[in-house]
This record gives C-alpha cells, structure tokens and sequence, in this order.
C-alpha cells in the first residue's frame, strides 16, 4: 500500500508543476484536464501527508520510552503514543477507502425518474413529495435540478416525473436511491382515517454524454402531439411536445414541459441517452457471473429499500437496518444521515472484498 501511495504523491507533485507552467496554462483543455487529475488526488496525498507525519512523530515517541526519563514525562510521552497510534489507525483505514477502484460514474449528473405506484392517487401524492425531498437535498448541495418531462394530477400529485440533478458528484449521492419507497400515513382522500400503504418507485440513472451512446437517427420514431396537464385535458393547440421511439430496444421517451417543440426534442433525447447507457450498464454488468451481491448497490428497482411511516414520524431504510426519526426533516431534503450511511456501508462491504481476496 505504501509503494502506491508513494506513486501518487509523485504523480500529484508532478500535475502541480505542471498546472503551474506557463506553456501548459496556455493550452486550457490540457490544463482543465491536469487541474481535474490534481484534485481528484488532493485528499488522498493530504492523507498519506499526514499519515507520514504521525508515524515520525510515533516512532519519535517510542525512542523516548525506550530511553526511558523521569516517570512524570514518561506518562506524558505514553498518552501521546497512544493517541498517535489510535490516530495512525484511524488515517490507515480511511487510507484504505480512498484507494478502493472508483466508479466511473460517480462525478455525473443523475437523471431522477419517479412514478406512482401502487396506491392510487395517494402514490401520486407521494410521488410529489419524493420529488420535493430529492429537489430539496439538491438545493443543500448547490446543484442544480431542471425537470424533463412529468405528469401530474388533479390533487398535484405526479404519476410520473423525470428530472435532471446537474451537479458534481450527484451520482455518488444518489446512486443508492433507486428501488421502492413505500409510505404509510392517513391520506388526505381518506375520510375514516385508516392508514393506508402506498408506493413509488424511483430509478437513479447517470447521464450519458453523447459520446457514450451512439445513437443512429435511423433507429427513431419522433411524434408530435399538443401537451395535456392534469386529466389529460390539452394545455395548448400548437404540437410542441415530443414522444421518441427508439425501435430497437423499444424504450419510449415523452417530454412536454416546455413550450419549444425544439427544446422539449432536447430534453427528450438527453432522457434517451441516459435510458440506453443504463441498459448497457445492466447488461455488462449481468454478464460479469462474478459480480458481487452488495446489499446496498444491486440497483434492483423491484426491491423495497426504504418505508416513511407518518404516524411514528419514522424512516426506516430497510438494506442497512438504519431507522431515524425525523421523518419530517428527510422529506425537507436532510437525507445526509441516510445517504452517508448507505455510502459507508458500500465502502464497508468493497474493503471487506478487497480484503478476502
């Protein structure tokens, strides 16, 4: 592990001398490009920097025990190691996390596709309230949310809403979301006040540039049509939204929130992209027989991974056993709790891979 932190060190001293020379600045694709490679190492050589000064400063400990000295000072140099040690195992372990393989994807923007499922308009609702939740967390983060298509209803709810998060590292925060989100609570259309159980599924794809996904204009079916708002009823009389076919695989893409037929045809494509990388993503991804089952990061969005209970105020995220409650809060957007801890887990389960062998 040390001869590879070593090279890194090296390798990130080399990219500071580089972004500092006249003739790279001068060429800006080539900079960006060394000034994004040098941030990507910055944590890891600041902790190996300091990994390396506790080891000095604990070796240099320990020779003064040996020599040995008054008992008062002796005490005094034994508390130090000891909180260097503990230190040092500490900076070894999260050295150990920050050398794991990175995903590729982590530093993307997210498509959020969300859709009612069982439960009637009351999915609905709650598929809004997701919505709202996700939003907010990504107004916390400074990222920006554009949405690309949806479907509301009546009572404001959505049977179906897709949103761009654009922002660094959204993907990394959200990748754990996908899967079944399921409610219970007293809904507003309910006049005997039962508590029912409703559900929306939630899917987290990164968004693919262009030149991850080829798309053959050929492989196409583009239809106009007028956009409807809630009860299908139409909300203009010119054809400026948009639905795609993509023949082959069959995937169908709807956008219509914008009033541009052009922009709507943007936005629909950009849904596309993201909808073919993610099946090229599953396919690679079933093809490899020795993948790992992690409990946190199989993507199934079949699976239930997490229930929001009103009466109790509770929310319990059923993959890592992790129950808090402040239900309020996490529909306000303060998911940081839940999203660190499906991280650490991921992080857990990898190193403990890595570590078997």
């Amino acid at each position: 592990m040390l001869d590879k932190l070593d090279k890194i060190e090296s390798k990130y001293e080399e990219l500071e001398k580089l972004i500092s020379d006249p003739e790279v600045i001068a060429d800006t694709p080539r900079w960006q490009q060394h000034v994004r490679a040098h941030a990507e190492l910055a944590e890891i050589v600041a902790t190996y920097r300091e990994y390396k000064k506790v080891r000095r400063e604990l070796a240099e400990a320990r020779e003064m025990l040996r020599e040995g000295g008054e008992p008062d000072f002796l005490e005094m140099v034994r508390e130090e190691a000891a909180g260097l040690e503990e230190r040092q195992a500490e900076l070894e372990q999260k050295l150990k996390v920050l050398l794991l393989p990175k995903d590729p994807h982590d530093e993307k923007n997210v498509l959020v596709e969300i859709r009612a499922g069982t439960g009637g308009e009351e999915a609905a609702l709650f598929a809004a309230d997701l919505f709202r939740m996700y939003t907010r967390y990504a107004e916390r983060q400074g990222w920006r949310v554009e949405i690309m298509n949806s479907n509301p209803t009546d009572l404001n709810g959505f049977k179906e809403v897709s949103f761009m998060i654009e922002g660094r590292g959204a993907y990394s925060q959200l990748k754990f979301e996908s899967g079944v989100h399921r409610v219970q609570r007293v809904p507003t259309t309910e006049s005997s006040g039962r508590i029912h159980t409703s559900a929306a599924t939630v899917a987290v794809l990164p968004e693919a540039e262009e030149v991850e996904v080829e798309i053959n204009p050929g492989d196409l079916r583009i239809d106009l049509f007028c956009s409807t708002g809630p009860g299908g009823q139409s909300v203009n009389t010119t054809q400026s939204a948009v639905r795609i076919t993509h023949l082959p695989t069959g995937i169908v893409v709807s956008c219509q929130d914008e009033k541009s037929q052009h922009k709507n045809k943007e936005k629909a494509m950009r849904v596309l992209r993201a909808r073919l990388y993610d099946r090229a993503q599953e396919e690679q991804r079933q093809k490899i027989a020795s993948a790992r089952k992690s409990m946190v990061g199989s993507g199934d969005r079949s699976e239930r991974i997490r229930t929001y209970n009103f009466p109790q105020n509770r929310v319990t995220d059923h993959r890592i056993n992790l129950t808090t409650h402040r239900l309020t809060e996490v529909l306000q957007g303060d998911l940081d709790e839940i999203i660190e801890a499906l991280i650490t887990t991921d992080q857990a389960e990898r190193l403990q891979q890595v570590e078997q062998g």
